[in-house]
């Protein structure tokens, strides 16, 4: 349960992010915006750890897979396309677009057991369940 009460908040979280920096790019410029964003992501990541204590920062710079310090530069762009969809799209269009990429993704990140994860195998119902994430974005932008 704790899992899924954290996920939801994730979701309505990047919902209010992607609006919030959608309007600070329209009164500034985009990379501003998006650097804005992941300075105070640095802060407020700093001043966690430091109340939390937790944590040996000099461990991450020994992983095996470099690439998987790459986190905040995907982030960085994770920012500007939520931004430029936002803005092209309106919020609710873009957000179940993303969601649903965000899964397609996933799945296939877990079908073919990349980057470490572990490999699952191909469902129907998973891939029907996609199918009809897809045919309720359809229904959801139809207009008539």
């Amino acid at each position: 349960m704790f899992g899924v009460m954290m996920a939801l908040v994730s979701g309505a979280l990047m919902s209010i992010q992607g609006v919030f920096n959608t309007e600070v790019t329209k009164q500034s410029s985009i990379w501003a915006a998006a650097g804005f964003v992941q300075l105070t992501a640095l802060v407020t990541c700093a001043a966690a750890w430091y109340v939390t204590g937790k944590g040996d920062v000099a461990g991450m710079f020994h992983m095996d897979k470099k690439y998987m310090l790459l986190g905040g530069v995907i982030g960085a762009f994770i920012t500007i396309t939520v931004i430029k969809s936002m803005d092209a799209l309106g919020p609710a269009k873009a957000v179940m677009i993303i969601v649903i990429s965000q899964l397609a993704v996933a799945y296939l990140i877990e079908l073919f057991g990349l980057f470490g994860v572990e490999k699952v195998g191909f469902e129907w119902k998973k891939a029907l369940g996609m199918a009809l994430a897809v045919a309720g974005i359809v229904i959801f932008k139809w207009e008539y």
